[in-house]
């Protein structure tokens, strides 16, 4: 079982500090390292683009770098930090990387995409609700050729970042903190927390308010947590993270999204609070037809010890 799975290895608290900052340094700098040189080639070529500001630091066009290509270097740190924990699990934990992922030796990939379809499904309609009731608030921003291309990199590239997270998160502290205090839920309270501090640097964050935008970053740690607990793994998390950032790579930007694309839509207004409440009414939604498709058992899952027994009862 999922959490169960921990117990065969090494749980101590320095072992997963030491993985936790491992992950992120490895990421934010040797991650970094592209976007960085070619920053620095850009100003060096051009030394008046370090003259330039943007209210958006995730806006790269102000170093001279094309949008598509700002995407890509984005990215590259979350492959560097899912290689980290891939590598360092074995010699910190004493066990494989894959158990991370639902206990077993093996990914349920079929989990990943009924994730995908049906998160997909509520933000396609979401997206055409809000197209319908206030199409002045989008304008097309991209219909080009160059729209395939983002396509293409997005959906090669975005789940390493999702899957990064929901391994980080979602997986290996969750587990870590399961076998900590032999309970389920105090882990999901505390790594959705942790999910959401994590995210206090991103740019919605700078244009919204802490207290405005954390809501919708707890919302998405919580119910990724949940669904993690109920289904003993995280793929489906995995899957409905990774359509997740997709749609707002591809479909729809605005000016202060961390992830600065040439999305087809622009978004010209945001309303968080608005977003917000049909955040939380489709996540209620997905959680419920998720429970009819698998047929969770609450009784089974949801309020048992952990204990190292129950592994070699599975």
């Amino acid at each position: 079982m999922f959490f169960e799975a921990a117990l065969k290895g090494k749980n101590q608290f320095w072992r997963y500090f030491i993985m936790f900052i491992a992950a992120f340094l490895a990421a934010n700098i040797i991650g970094a390292i592209p976007l960085v040189v070619i920053i620095a080639v850009n100003t060096a070529k051009d030394p008046a683009l370090l003259e330039r500001s943007s209210d958006n630091f995730a806006d790269l066009s102000v170093y001279g770098i094309e949008p598509i290509t700002g995407f890509i270097l984005v990215l590259i740190p979350f492959i560097v930090g899912l290689l980290t924990i891939a590598l360092l699990t074995k010699p910190l934990n004493e066990r494989g990387f894959k158990t991370i992922f639902n206990g077993s030796g093996s990914v349920r990939w079929s989990r990943f995409l009924i994730g995908m379809l049906v998160w997909s499904l509520f933000l396609v309609i979401y997206l055409v609700y809000t197209l319908k009731t206030d199409p002045d608030n989008y304008s097309i921003n991209n219909n080009t050729y160059s729209l395939l291309i983002l396509f293409v990199v997005a959906l090669l590239l975005i789940p390493f970042q999702t899957i990064f997270e929901e391994v980080l998160f979602r997986g290996y502290l969750m587990q870590g903190m399961g076998v900590w205090f032999r309970n389920k839920w105090l882990p999901l309270v505390f790594t959705s927390l942790l999910f959401a501090l994590m995210h206090s640097f991103n740019p919605e964050i700078k244009e919204f308010g802490f207290w405005t935008m954390m809501p919708q970053y707890l919302i998405y740690g919580t119910v990724f947590g949940f669904i993690t607990v109920m289904d003993n793994g995280i793929e489906i998390a995995m899957g409905a993270h990774t359509v997740n950032n997709i749609f707002l790579s591809v479909l729809v930007t605005q000016e202060s999204s961390a992830l600065q694309t040439p999305a087809y839509y622009r978004q010209h207004e945001v309303y968080p609070w608005s977003d917000f409440m049909g955040l939380l009414l489709m996540s209620v939604v997905f959680i419920v037809v998720l429970w009819f498709i698998f047929k969770w058992d609450l009784r089974r899952v949801g309020w048992n010890r952990i204990e190292a027994n129950m592994f070699d009862q599975k």
